[in-house]
């Protein structure tokens, strides 16, 4: 009843909520940029602390996307990776000040609107394909397209369409290894 009710309300009694685009242009004034220190290879670090240490910091990025993505990365590739592409996926996950970065390197993605190339919704469907397609995406600088990069690259592409929605249990550092 409620229902048919709102159907016959004018929308101008109704207050409206949300933002509206009518706010001032953000001078960015507020804005506090806290360097950060320069990453720093750890030289003297054994392979296993190492590894530790890169599994924690895998789960720990601050976005859930990364905090997801590179968390089962870790899980599946930190125990065969030799002490060169640990060092490799160190600098990787730590030196670029922005996550979103290491996010779109290894995802493909821009983080942008897919383009429409014509035709209509109706006539493509959901799948984005024929008509719609991806901006491109942002290249991973040279020093960070490496080996480590193409394994990410790979795994995010979720061949097996694993269910990936949350980062993995801890009970597998305990587990004998495969």
């Amino acid at each position: 009843q409620l229902r048919s009710a709102r159907r016959h309300l004018p929308w101008a009694l109704i207050p409206q909520r949300g933002y509206r685009g009518d706010s001032p242009t953000d001078s960015g004034k507020d804005v506090l940029e806290i360097p950060l220190p320069p990453w720093q290879e750890r030289l003297d670090e054994p392979p296993d602390t190492k590894r530790a240490r890169l599994l924690y910091e895998s789960r720990k990025r601050g976005m859930l996307e990364n905090c997801i993505l590179l968390s089962l990365f870790a899980k599946e590739n930190l125990a065969r990776m030799s002490e060169e592409q640990l060092n490799r996926y160190d600098r990787l996950i730590n030196e670029p000040s922005n996550d979103w970065d290491i996010y779109y390197w290894a995802t493909g993605t821009c983080g942008h609107a897919p383009r429409h190339r014509g035709g209509t919704w109706g006539q493509h469907g959901a799948d984005f394909s024929p008509a719609f397609s991806p901006p491109e995406a942002k290249p991973a600088p040279a020093e960070f397209d490496t080996d480590v990069m193409a394994m990410l690259r790979e795994f995010a592409k979720n061949r097996n369409r694993e269910q990936r929605l949350r980062q993995p249990d801890l009970e597998y550092l305990f587990e004998a290894p495969r």
